[in-house]
């Protein structure tokens, strides 16, 4: 017992709050990159920020091991008996890091940290919600059910995400809605050219993404538009499948495939209209880089989609799953070029006014504050807002 009060003094006399943020991996993808972001940001000054992950690999790794310190906890599934002893180190590593906060940013992790960040004492635990209708089993949603419990607050990327915890049984005082952010300078406007030649969509190839209505749509548009070309960027298990239906409608030379790419800036700068077909979206990440390129959006009416895009001024919303749709709405854009510039320019500006990241940390940053001091911690001021 004396232990542990000397520790929580040390705690809080620290000049800096320790923070772990628990991510599976570092392979790319939405929630990587937001939290990865997030690590390199968070003030320094108040912050020693520490990454957990289970599996210390991808793409992103040496971007995670240059913005925080990170620990791994391998495990490989949660009905093995190794996973306990995991759970356990994970708990001994937060008490030997005196950790004032844990969060957690997806469902594997919510469901093996906040438990174990509970039992190790760590006084703010923060779960996540960034996707609506995870593919996961029933069983592994209930389990997740159960672990936010676990949890002082549960962070959702939308109102959409929001939702579907109250749906769940979370009580909406124990949620927090941060919007995903975007580095908006990052990602230079789409220059004035004439008429539209590529269509692109950046997603991980996954069958919650609806790759295949593009697909479609891009048959349809061949007729009509034969020099228009398709990109799809973005890596998964769907590659074969999808590669597959394109060969079978003579698509080669229409819809080409890139594979995860680092340059995706610099393609949207290249592209002239952006789409995203997918079945169920939080807040992608993907649309906002584009609005923030200054690309018209054309997407699926779903989720976090509609808290984004304002219909016919900052994009076009279609029906999910109505690849008739979505090449009408594509099929607009070309036939009106400047109304496609119009929507690209509002685009633009909308994002650089509600989805900076610097916003996005601010809102993480002042939900730490907040929960410590509900919990009787002394915590710097926060400064001015950005």
């Amino acid at each position: 017992m004396a232990l542990r009060l000397l520790r929580l003094l040390a705690v809080k006399l620290s000049p800096q709050i320790p923070v772990a943020v628990f991510l599976t991996s570092f392979h790319p993808g939405g929630t990587e990159g937001q939290m990865i972001e997030l690590t390199e940001r968070l003030d320094r000054s108040r912050f020693d920020v520490h990454i957990a992950c289970f599996h210390d690999e991808g793409a992103w790794r040496e971007r995670a091991h240059a913005s925080a310190r990170v620990t791994a906890f391998p495990i490989h599934g949660f009905a093995r008996p190794a996973t306990m002893a995991k759970a356990a180190a994970f708990a001994a590593w937060c008490r030997a890091k005196r950790l004032a906060v844990v969060q957690t940013c997806d469902l594997y992790a919510n469901t093996f940290a906040l438990p174990a960040a509970a039992l190790a004492g760590v006084p703010v635990r923060i779960g996540s919600r960034r996707e609506l209708r995870p593919d996961k089993s029933a069983a592994q949603i209930a389990l997740q059910r159960q672990a936010y419990r676990f949890a002082h607050k549960i962070v959702a990327n939308s109102s959409a995400a929001a939702e579907q915890l109250v749906r769940e049984g979370v009580r909406p005082a124990r949620i927090q809605v941060i919007a995903n952010g975007v580095q908006g300078d990052q990602f230079s406007p789409r220059a004035a050219r004439n008429g539209v030649r590529t269509v692109i969509t950046v997603a991980n190839l996954r069958q919650e993404k609806g790759h295949e209505v593009l697909i479609d749509a891009a048959a349809w548009l061949r007729e009509r538009h034969p020099h228009l070309q398709f990109l799809l960027v973005g890596a998964g298990p769907r590659r074969a499948a999808l590669e597959a239906m394109v060969n079978a409608r003579g698509l080669q030379q229409t819809v080409l495939f890139t594979g995860h790419r680092h340059d995706v800036a610099a393609l949207l700068a290249e592209a002239d209209v952006f789409v995203l077909p997918s079945r169920s979206e939080a807040f992608p990440n993907a649309v906002i880089e584009a609005m923030a390129a200054g690309l018209p959006v054309v997407a699926s009416a779903v989720g976090g989609l509609l808290d984004l895009i304002e219909p016919e001024r900052t994009g076009l919303l279609v029906a999910a799953g109505d690849s008739a749709a979505l090449a009408d709405a594509i099929d607009r854009l070309i036939s009106e070029p400047q109304r496609a510039a119009r929507i690209g320019a509002a685009a633009r500006q909308a994002v650089a006014a509600r989805y900076s990241f610097e916003r996005m940390v601010r809102g993480f940053e002042s939900l730490y504050m907040s929960e410590l001091e509900a919990r009787g911690r002394r915590v710097p001021s926060l400064g001015a807002a950005a």
